[in-house]
């Protein structure tokens, strides 16, 4: 039987009640498919589902054929070593004894003497150059992700489950990874927002509030669709609003001439010019007229506010985040930042990062890049004062704003609006909503607590706090801004960074990110040269 995964009927819940997946029906070929769709939407529980780490409520998951799986957050045993990750410490074990002339006989019998060899090759083929005696907790998180990637490779699964594969890694292991699963013959599933790893899949399928929708075709493909869908849901919409204002004006007309002809009967009646019996039936028959007219045309209006609020909810799905920032005026010969001669690092004669010199003018936009352990984050550090400088000096010349992973400049026991009311004290209530509303923060989600959020809506709430006000900072810090968010997040961030009229400095490995927000310089802490 050819290997294939099914969802039947499907519904799972979050713990406080709130329904994430219902009644999806799914299926799933071994084809390398990539799984969109909003931060909650129910991406990496779909894929536990799938595993069988979690059960669903109701349905049922039927799965034909073996899995690999690759998930986003890995806990580190600090014994395990490469060997341990790819199952094969005591048959590698047997492989050293028998080296050393100490096997038996029957252990010789056996051994498996291509083991090394198909190690090695799975490890090549992301890119890694390690021993399988490599103590893992030698290995960068990268290097470590990349490392279970290829145990999954060696296991040689029918299916390959990956939550974000390609999150925290360097250009180099990205690269690898992408080109891996372009040479992939068999079946993934692949939570991803990274557009290149998704350019090279046969079919995506995204997760919205609507369910479960299957596109054949990469990304591109993917976004050409989406843009007809979003045409298609606009024009529905503007014919069921144009619908219900034609059924308010006729609703409108009729009671008006309703009432017009009420009024004339009534000035009879006063006349005495008709019977009193046929003139209380006059009157009943008029009311009973009105009373269907009325019925009739709420119906209708119903109706059309039906199809309205469809098209509507078509199109919160399918439109992505509008960023709009107000302008800094940062002049382009002012001095953003200005580091000379720095050194610095966290041990003594350690020093990570050494005799730097380098400065920001105006609203340039500049990547610090480099490989996993490059100094990176200490770079950002040093220009954020969290660490001080053994020699030289680190200017910041101007107002900035720092986002690194854990988006520190909010407090977590805080909701959405209280952090931007703190942040932003000058604005008023009605700009703080509308600002969080254009981030999608609307109504009582702008009430969620800081705490409570995921990864991506932690981000676009910092995004929302600091950029939303009315005076956004001259200089904003960004690290690795797109590992949390969803692809229409990205989208946002992106368009909200090409209006801002501020300095960027950004430690990102995602190319088209850069690209998209016209990076103008490149800083390479692997030789210290811009």
């Amino acid at each position: 039987m050819p290997a294939s995964i099914t969802l039947s009927n499907l519904s799972w819940s979050t713990p406080d009640g709130r329904s994430l997946l219902s009644d999806l029906e799914l299926s799933f070929a071994p084809v390398r498919t990539g799984l969109v769709g909003r931060n909650g939407a129910g991406k990496t529980t779909l894929l536990r589902l799938i595993s069988g780490d979690v059960r669903p409520h109701s349905g049922m998951v039927t799965v034909n054929g073996t899995l690999g799986v690759l998930h986003q957050t890995i806990q580190l045993d600090p014994s395990e070593t490469v060997a341990d990750i790819f199952g094969i410490g005591e048959a590698l074990a047997l492989l050293r004894r028998a080296d050393s002339g100490e096997a038996t006989a029957e252990e010789l019998a056996n051994a498996d003497w291509t083991l090394e060899a198909r190690v090695a090759s799975a490890l090549g083929r992301v890119g890694l150059d390690v021993r399988p005696e490599t103590p893992s907790a030698t290995l960068s998180g990268g290097q470590s992700t990349r490392a279970r990637l290829a145990a999954l490779i060696f296991a040689g699964p029918d299916f390959l489950l990956l939550d974000e594969p390609t999150n925290n890694l360097d250009r180099e292991g990205r690269t690898a990874v992408i080109d891996f699963l372009a040479n992939w013959r068999s079946g993934a599933i692949i939570v991803s927002h990274d557009r290149e790893l998704l350019e090279t899949v046969d079919a995506i399928v995204e997760l919205s509030s609507l369910g479960a929708t299957h596109y054949g075709g990469a990304w591109n493909h993917y976004r050409e669709r989406k843009a007809l869908e979003l045409a298609a849901a606009r024009h529905d919409l503007a014919n069921a609003e144009k619908r219900v204002a034609e059924i308010d004006r006729r609703a409108q007309e009729t009671t008006e001439r309703q009432a017009r002809k009420d009024r004339s009967g009534q000035r009879k009646r006063a006349k005495g010019d008709m019977p009193r019996i046929l003139a209380g039936t006059r009157k009943d028959r008029s009311e009973d007229t009105s009373g269907e007219n009325a019925r009739l045309a709420e119906r209708r209006r119903a109706q059309a506010l039906e199809v309205a609020a469809s098209a509507r909810e078509r199109i919160e799905v399918l439109q992505p985040l509008s960023v709009v920032l107000p302008p800094t005026y940062l002049p382009a010969s002012k001095t953003v930042l200005m580091i000379d001669a720095a050194s610095v690092g966290y041990e003594p004669q350690r020093a990570i990062i050494r005799n730097l010199s380098f400065s920001i003018t105006g609203p340039e936009r500049v990547v610090v890049v480099g490989p996993n352990g490059s100094g990176k984050t200490t770079f950002l550090a040093l220009v954020t004062g969290q660490l001080r400088p053994w020699t030289g000096t680190v200017r910041v010349m101007t107002d900035f704003a720092m986002f690194d992973q854990r988006v520190s400049v909010l407090e977590p026991s805080a909701s959405v609006r209280d952090n931007f009311r703190r942040i932003n004290p000058e604005a008023g209530e009605n700009a703080c909503r509308a600002a969080l509303a254009r981030f999608m923060f609307r109504a009582d989600a702008a009430l969620q607590v800081v705490s409570s959020l995921s990864g991506g809506q932690l981000l676009r709430a910092g995004l929302a706090c600091v950029l939303g006000g009315p005076t956004p900072p001259s200089l904003l810090i960004l690290d690795e801004p797109t590992n949390h968010l969803d692809i229409d997040s990205i989208a946002a961030v992106e368009a909200g960074l090409q209006a801002y009229d501020g300095a960027l400095l950004v430690v990102s490995h995602d190319e088209q990110f850069l690209k998209a927000i016209a990076v103008s310089r490149r800083l390479d802490l692997a030789d210290a040269r811009t």
